[in-house]
């Protein structure tokens, strides 16, 4: 089963580009991220003439989180328990929690498509919220780790968090800024001390996944990883190969991001459970 996660910015401006890659690199189950636009406005007839169904969580024009499958989605989630909820200007436990979680069960493996939020400035309420939010998400992977060992879970998406230095193209351009300071890559590594692992980064040791539109980043090749297929060990255990589709960010109209997609032999899971003949 190919699995792949993609923030495609504005799913509706780039559906021709979204669905002709899915179809061209044979992928079952795509989470999106920034799909920017409510379920109903969804364009859900491309994907279903290509042979995929959607689930999607949008409230509004921002953030906006979904999956396509060619395989049937179970246990669909929108939201994670909780998930804080952020509003600019106001504070308190009664926030609106923005549309950037959801998940799905396919083939007995479970996913989310996750986009992180972005910060914005070191001591704007933006990135206390991303803080938080990252928090909370790390306390349910350890109760879902704990209640179901055995499942392959990954968390997948748009991190907006470069863990280490060699993530981005020069670390002394982001002193003072988001997404490298020490309390986000140390929200991020809480992730690997709760038991996920990062699927791609052995299979695939360089290489960004997004680049800012301005001043030629990507020509430069000025970019950033932040966007990252964290998986608990039963999803590693499973995975045969990996890609960052870095051709995507290329021609008309693309998404600043591109694809990371994980190849996984679910044979394996069926072979554990076979009982063995001499």
């Amino acid at each position: 089963m190919r699995v792949a996660t993609w923030n495609v910015n504005s799913v509706r401006t780039r559906v021709g580009r979204v669905v002709d890659w899915l179809v061209r690199e044979d992928v079952d189950v795509l989470g999106m991220q920034e799909i920017k636009c409510k379920p109903e406005q969804f364009p859900v007839e491309a994907f279903e003439a290509a042979g995929y169904t959607v689930e999607a969580h949008g409230l509004n024009q921002w953030n906006g989180v979904a999956f396509a499958s060619r395989l049937p989605m179970a246990d669909v989630t929108r939201d994670f328990p909780g998930q804080p909820g952020f509003l600019k200007g106001q504070e308190g436990p009664d926030l609106p929690v923005e549309a950037r979680a959801i998940g799905v069960t396919v083939e007995g493996v479970r996913l989310w498509s996750l986009y992180v939020p972005n910060g914005r400035e070191l001591g704007d309420p933006h990135y206390t919220y991303k803080l938080d939010w990252l928090a909370q998400l790390a306390d349910r992977t350890t109760e879902w780790l704990q209640a179901e060992p055995d499942v392959p879970l990954a968390l997948m998406g748009d991190w907006n968090v470069a863990p280490f230095d060699e993530d981005v193209w020069d670390v002394r351009v982001f002193e003072g800024a988001t997404h490298v300071s020490e309390p986000e890559r140390a929200a991020f590594r809480a992730f690997e001390e709760r038991g996920l692992q990062d699927v791609v980064r052995p299979l695939v040791p360089t290489g960004y996944t997004y680049w800012d539109y301005k001043q030629l980043r990507f020509p430069r090749n000025e970019g950033m990883r932040i966007d990252f297929v964290m998986g608990s060990q039963a999803f590693a255990d499973v995975t045969v190969g990996a890609t960052i589709h870095r051709d995507e960010r290329k021609g008309d109209a693309p998404s600043d991001h591109v694809p990371v997609s994980v190849d996984l032999d679910l044979d394996t899971v069926l072979d554990d459970d076979r009982p063995m003949i001499f």
